[in-house]
């Protein structure tokens, strides 16, 4: 009765929103952060961003990088990237695209203080405007992940005169060069879009408003979809595909993912990097070796999703072949935690985002590792404010997942590499360091390999990730919408996407 009541409340949120004929309503897993591509750091917030804010470059189903804003691209030399920019676009508020407002935009990222692209632009050395459609990179050292990069958030050019009026609150009012812009904001709820007339490629956009809902309980994402209520969800369990597939009215997307989900720990952000798990590598391995990986896939995702302890997935060259997940050994478990010395029962606390499928993962992984010695305590948490939790220190374990990146150094560099914005565990290490700017900076992919192997068999010493799984993206739609392109990278692109007459 619980689980239908809530579905019925999710429901009934949708309701009071008026909205025109050719509306689109997307369901999100999570609440995202803040729209402003230079702070923002969700995976949900990038879906969104996908219709307010274009990029240089984008990639296709190929996962090749293909031009957006820019129109192309050439190396004057490994350490200079010059990107011919789309002429004619313009802003949501009408200011003009051009090199100097990528110059800004870049520029921002780099230099404004709480920038998470800051670490995935660092090899830009400065950057020069070379006639009103052309920018010059000229870089540290050469970039094999730079481009794919600027696929992401890094590539999104924000409009400079909004940006400067607007400060540090431009999350609040953002403006773009995407096919919608800005509505309507209720926290918790939703996100409102408009189609903004003035898109440089508007033959391919066929809706007037886009309303992202946010709905964390699958019975309700689940509920809305069979109704109609919903148009499209970004994320279907795998135990809710079944039924999702019995409705003639909708249909499943499955793609290959490039992220992972897995365990950070805290090692010495702050206070509660005190605790024995964070002090002790011997205690990590521990509690990795009490994990069965395959068992906690089945139980909570009737096996669809594959086992890891790597954080790109096998579909990327830069996965060190051999290196697999080990089946659970409770018995190397139980031997490491008594050379560890502390005394048992272990208390640990673990941050959970307050989604049905993380929660569940959570209790399987506690009654796990409870048989190594561990006394593991939940604490679940919206999703942003987890965030915001591990950005300040404010956890000793947090269960959280990542989106992935084509290449290899976006699923790497930003967790693992000392002082970067990402490294909620501030785990530092010189062998990982060193490795890390090595392979970013080759552009040899077995030299690159031979640097990722380095780094992987020292994560998996100290163990500041705990990587359980690579997922698969798994998108639930109504059958009458069509031109939808499953992208590994999970974005939903709404450019071409119509509903059928």
């Amino acid at each position: 009765m619980r689980r239908l009541m809530t579905a019925l409340f999710g429901l009934a949120v949708l309701f009071p929103i008026a909205a025109p004929a050719q509306t689109l309503r997307v369901a999100l897993r999570e609440d995202p952060d803040i729209l402003d591509p230079t702070l923002a750091r969700t995976y949900v917030g990038r879906i969104v961003f996908a219709g307010l804010c274009d990029k240089l470059f984008d990639i296709n189903e190929k996962l090749q990088i293909v031009p957006q804003l820019a129109t192309g691209y050439e190396w004057a030399d490994p350490r200079t990237l010059l990107i011919h920019l789309r002429p004619n676009v313009t802003f949501q508020d009408g200011e003009p695209f051009d090199a100097p407002a990528v110059k800004y935009g870049l520029e921002r990222h780099l230099t404004m203080p709480g920038s998470f692209r800051r670490g995935e632009l660092s090899v830009i050395d400065h950057i020069e405007v070379v006639d009103p459609l052309t920018v010059r990179l000229a870089l540290k050292s050469p970039s094999a992940p730079l481009l794919a990069v600027l696929t992401d958030r890094a590539g999104m050019i924000v409009a400079p005169k909004a940006a400067e009026a607007e400060g540090k609150d431009f999350g609040l009012h953002p403006v773009c060069t995407g096919p919608f812009k800005f509505a309507q904001r209720v926290a918790q709820d939703r996100i409102v879009l408009d189609r903004y007339p003035g898109y440089w490629d508007a033959d391919k956009i066929h809706f007037d408003r886009v309303i992202y809902q946010t709905m964390p309980d699958t019975s309700v994402v689940v509920a809305n979809l069979h109704t109609g209520n919903i148009d499209l969800a970004e994320r279907v369990l795998p135990s809710d595909v079944a039924e999702v597939k019995r409705d003639p009215k909708l249909r499943i997307v499955t793609s290959p993912a490039l992220g992972y989900e897995g365990i950070t720990v805290n090692l010495a952000n702050g206070p509660q990097s005190k605790a024995p798990i964070g002090q002790s590598a011997l205690l990590r391995q521990a509690f990795d070796a009490a994990i069965d990986r395959k068992a906690l896939i089945d139980v909570v995702y009737n096996g669809m999703f594959q086992p890891t302890v790597q954080a790109v997935p096998p579909s990327s060259p830069m996965y060190v072949p051999g290196v697999e997940a080990p089946p659970r050994d409770l018995d190397k478990a139980k031997a490491l935690v008594k050379q560890s010395g502390v005394p048992t029962p272990i208390a640990v606390t673990m941050m959970v985002p307050n989604t049905p499928d993380e929660s569940q993962m959570a209790e399987v992984i506690q009654s796990m590792v409870s048989d190594a010695g561990f006394d593991l305590k939940l604490n679940v948490v919206e999703f942003a404010s987890s965030l915001s939790a591990a950005a300040e220190g404010n956890f000793e374990t947090y269960l959280i997942g990542w989106s992935g990146r084509t290449d290899a150094d976006g699923n790497l560099y930003g967790f693992l590499k000392t002082g970067q914005g990402l490294n909620d565990a501030h785990y530092s290490n010189p062998i990982v360091d060193q490795a890390l700017d090595a392979a970013r900076a080759s552009t040899d992919p077995a030299a690159r390999l031979g640097q990722y192997k380095t780094v992987l068999e020292q994560e998996r010493k100290d163990l500041p990730i705990i990587y359980l799984y690579h997922p698969v993206n798994i998108v639930g739609l109504s059958a009458k919408l069509t031109g939808f392109r499953p992208v590994p990278d999970g974005m939903i692109r709404l450019q071409g996407l119509s509903v059928a007459k």
